[in-house]
């Protein structure tokens, strides 16, 4: 039984919220000092901007080209 479509939308948001899941829970338990904490959260961050740098490439093809819509009426 599926809950919930896995598609590039959700995928993207379930990797936004580890990622901030991780910076509040490692803040809470004030383990954001060590040095791996900070290297996963990191690496976390750099694969989030990457992830939405290749779908950003992905869907410019998708844009409309410079067509406004006739809206006249």
């Amino acid at each position: 039984m599926k809950w919930f479509p896995i598609n590039n939308n959700t995928l993207a948001l379930l990797f936004v919220i580890a990622v901030t899941l991780g910076f509040f829970i490692a803040g809470l338990f004030e383990v954001l000092d060590y040095l791996i904490i900070k290297f996963l959260l990191i690496i976390c961050f750099i694969g989030l901007v990457v992830v939405a740098i290749s779908f950003a490439v992905k869907n410019r093809k998708n844009r409309l080209e410079d067509k406004l819509p006739d809206d006249s009426h």
